[in-house]
């Protein structure tokens, strides 16, 4: 018996070979298919359509978030309050030295930052809501049914938001903050618990401050249930000064405030002060001691340097006017009449 191989163009005897008229009727009657139309034109065209609207809508809208960005940052934002410490209103001219001017141009720039950060949330915020829209209509309009996607993505988001619920407070107070302008990069900031330092970064969920001791703070924004900002705009060197009771309360006032006014004249802190310095006058009266305040507005930030200086002025003022202070030899220690007397002199 010999063996035959049918070639695989061969028909089988069961089948009759399509004329050209029927091979392209069949293909007619299946390009004029509705279910054949839906999928390869209309769908499409949808699929298109949609995802065009979105490019143009997120386009838009980013646009539209810059233009206003840049609108605020170009107008220069609300007047700075540095201008009332000079007893002007915010359009008039004002002649200030280059200190102040420094000052006002950080403050600027840490406006134009803020405003920069919070853009750039609404365009993230506009990017996943428009393509959440686009996604969902897409596959509703290839036949998936989105109602389940919907109902589970409201339950994923119900389960989120209880087991989140800190970092979402976290981000609002961010959003927040920064849209108050509470604090910025560079201030002195009493975050309370006894964290009060320079803030060195902000973002949406954490503020990191360094103290005084060089420890770097990180504080997540929803813990911040009040901040105390030690250097915005303008701060205030508080110099407490004891005197003796057995001074003359009159000289002590003259020695105590014409040595802070002389010392704030010096060439080291003479532009970081605002206004000359002005006695608060006694305020305490103790049993050993009277206390005199002195204030004096500073550029932010200086105030413990002002504050340290006039102090080492005026303590070395009323020792060399005789003007005592409270137990100047030590409570308890012998004066220098009394060591004589001891002595035999």
């Amino acid at each position: 018996m010999t063996f035959q191989p049918r070639l695989l163009a061969q028909e089988s005897p069961d089948q009759t070979p399509q004329t050209p008229e029927e091979a392209v009727d069949a293909v007619t009657t299946w390009w004029d298919n509705p279910a054949t139309q839906e999928w390869l034109i209309q769908k499409p065209i949808t699929i298109l359509i949609i995802l065009i609207v979105a490019v143009i809508a997120h386009w838009a809208l980013r646009r539209l978030v810059d233009r206003l960005a840049n609108k605020n940052i170009a107008a220069g934002g609300r007047p700075l309050k540095i201008s009332r410490a000079f007893g002007r209103r915010g359009g008039e001219e004002e002649d200030v030295d280059d200190q102040v001017r420094a000052m006002r141009d950080s403050q600027e720039q840490r406006r134009q930052s803020r405003v920069r950060t919070l853009a750039g949330v609404f365009k993230s915020a506009i990017a996943i809501v428009i393509w959440s829209f686009a996604v969902l209509a897409i596959l509703s309009e290839i036949g998936v049914n989105i109602a389940p996607l919907i109902a589970s993505a409201g339950v994923v988001g119900v389960a989120l938001g209880f087991g989140a619920q800190s970092l979402v407070k976290d981000f609002l107070s961010g959003i927040f903050m920064l849209m108050e302008d509470q604090y910025g990069v560079g201030d002195t900031i009493d975050a309370g618990d006894g964290i009060i330092g320079d803030v060195e970064d902000i973002s949406l969920r954490i503020t990191t401050i360094r103290d005084i001791d060089g420890t770097l703070w990180y504080v997540r924004n929803g813990e911040i249930l009040r901040v105390g900002n030690l250097s915005d705009e303008y701060a205030i060197a508080r110099i407490q000064i004891p005197v003796g009771l057995s001074n003359d309360t009159e000289e002590a006032w003259n020695v105590i405030l014409d040595t802070a006014r002389a010392t704030a004249q010096e060439a080291s802190i003479r532009n970081v002060i605002l206004e000359e310095p002005m006695m608060n006058g006694v305020t305490a009266v103790e049993p050993d001691h009277i206390s005199y305040r002195v204030s004096v507005k500073t550029l932010p930030g200086e105030q413990w340097g002002v504050q340290r200086l006039i102090q080492a002025k005026i303590v070395d003022a009323l020792r060399d006017n005789d003007v005592t202070m409270p137990y100047p030899h030590g409570i308890g220690a012998v004066g220098p009449a009394d060591y004589r007397q001891a002595q035999g002199e």
